[in-house]
């Protein structure tokens, strides 16, 4: 059990360092979303003003902070508010289509085993 959030952290971090590499570096060609959808407004707003960018940023330099597990509560406040828009997009502009993506509940599990991990740490917060 001492092992768990260590290993967690890792996973996590990997997951995030991995996928944003892969759009900041443009190692892989992205796929067309359909015309006139909602997924393709969104991006089309969000794409041309750099914003998708900064995401990126945010997910790199919070999977690096969860390989260090002095840094890892920071790691987890970087990735909260990403987490959350990835939900957010799934639920509100794919109108659930993807909720159910195992990589996705994989996260999710992974970013709340490790804030119930360090509880004690973020019970300041809420007093």
């Amino acid at each position: 059990m001492k092992h768990l959030p260590l290993i967690a952290s890792i996973i996590l971090g990997l997951l995030f360092i991995m996928s944003s590499v892969v759009v900041l570096f443009n190692l892989v060609q992205m796929p067309e979303i359909p015309k006139d959808t909602p997924p393709y407004h969104f991006m089309a707003a969000f794409g041309p003003t750099g914003y998708m960018k900064f995401v990126k940023v945010f997910e790199l330099l919070g999977g690096l902070l969860l390989l260090v597990p002095k840094t890892r509560n920071l790691g987890l406040l970087c990735l909260g508010p990403v987490i959350v828009n990835i939900l957010a997009y799934h639920a509100f502009v794919m109108k659930g289509v993807g909720l159910a993506n195992p990589m996705l509940i994989v996260i999710c599990l992974l970013a709340v085993f490790l804030l119930w991990a360090e509880r004690k740490a973020w019970a300041g917060l809420v007093k």
